[in-house]
């Protein structure tokens, strides 16, 4: 089912905790199924995962026994070498989501980054993302590293590494951040089960939380229209012109906030720096201009 299959697609009030409240609810009367995952943590600061174990409506709990069966995840799962590469393997051969936290090391095979020892061989992330990338019903980029390089892929970039589109020939959701909010992973994990791929970007971003600048939600915005600009961290006025980013960033950071829904970058006395932007972190630095 499309993106026109979902109650809220065409409306201004689509939120992943709406979405995901309703697909729990289709689970539990049984008019949909929980549907397999492998989350796959490769070249990266493992944010997003931590990220992840930080969803607060629903919860942890609420996301992987309502929602998906997480069958593989270097973090999370119980099993150790052998077992649990057995795990990631078996899910191979079922419909499954993919979701790779991280950009991917190319340089060397791949030799740079090792998630797994299977009887002696060593498994490289890079063997482990075509291994699943090939198979998975949805592929998902969790973090900036994972959707564009992100810092994992930052200059001088001595890995070689690169995004998951950029390796796969093949369509990836994009869910960029640094980290990923955790509403951004569930909310699209909830429309794929639910209602199918959401209505996307041209950058295969999912549009009903990507589809505002920063800016655009901004609570300082009525300081920009009126000019009305900070000089110093701490000051009142729009903080464009000591090196905010949201003009050019995409995400809905203003309207959801953070840490339980409490707070977020400005509202905190601190630029955006542009974090889901695909040119983030080289081409958003330095973060603070004066």
């Amino acid at each position: 089912m499309n993106q026109s299959g979902c109650p809220l697609a065409k409306g201004k009030e689509i939120t992943a905790g709406r979405l995901t409240k309703d697909v729990l609810k289709m689970v539990k009367t049984q008019s949909i199924s929980k549907m397999n995952a492998i989350w796959l943590e490769v070249t990266g600061c493992s944010g997003n995962i931590i990220s992840f174990m930080n969803s607060d409506t629903p919860n942890l709990y609420e996301n992987l026994t309502g929602i998906v069966n997480l069958k593989y995840s270097n973090m999370l799962m119980g099993e150790e070498g052998e077992f649990a590469f057995e795990r990631f393997l078996e899910t191979l051969d079922t419909e499954f989501i993919l979701i790779v936290d991280g950009a991917i090391s190319t340089k060397d095979n791949g030799a740079y980054n090792i998630i797994a020892s299977y009887y002696g061989k060593k498994i490289t992330a890079l063997e482990a993302v075509y291994m699943a990338g090939e198979k998975a019903k949805y592929v998902l980029a969790a973090g900036t590293c994972a959707s564009y390089g992100g810092i994992s892929a930052a200059s001088p970039n001595p890995a070689g590494c690169v995004s998951v589109p950029d390796l796969l020939e093949r369509p990836v959701i994009r869910l960029p951040g640094c980290p990923c909010h955790p509403d951004w992973v569930v909310g699209t994990l909830a429309h794929l089960i639910g209602y199918g791929e959401p209505a996307l970007d041209e950058d295969r971003r999912p549009v009903f939380l990507y589809g505002i600048t920063i800016h655009d939600g901004c609570t300082r915005r009525g300081f920009f229209v009126n000019e009305i600009f900070a000089r110093n961290f701490g000051e009142s006025g729009c903080m464009y012109q000591i090196g905010c980013r949201g003009p050019v960033t995409l995400a809905d950071c203003p309207m959801r906030k953070w840490n339980g829904y409490v707070n977020w970058p400005v509202g905190d006395n601190s630029n955006c720096i542009g974090c889901t932007h695909r040119n983030f972190p080289d081409g958003m630095e330095p973060f603070v201009r004066y």
